[in-house]
């Protein structure tokens, strides 16, 4: 089953850029379909192996920061052709 995951990460902490940083190069790294935005970055992917390594770097991002949070909008679907509307 594909999905399409909306991610923001949002460190409550002093010094956040290199936290933020490090969370999308490791997006970048892994092997998904994605893009990037001002404010989130969507990953596109198979849903098994793509929750698999969300889980795993969503960890890795908590363990680096105090205080912070992660928001996710989960697609039942493969977005990563939609175009908006003009």
């Amino acid at each position: 089953m594909k999905i399409s995951v909306e991610i923001t990460l949002a460190p409550f902490e002093d010094r956040y850029k290199d936290k933020i940083k490090n969370f999308i190069l490791s997006i970048r790294e892994s092997g998904f379909t994605y893009k990037e935005t001002q404010l989130s970055t969507h990953i596109y992917g198979e849903y098994t192996s793509l929750m698999y390594f969300l889980t795993k770097s969503m960890q890795e991002s908590f363990e680096e920061i105090d205080n912070g949070m992660i928001n996710l909008k989960i697609f039942k679907s493969d977005r990563s052709k939609y175009i908006p509307f003009d």
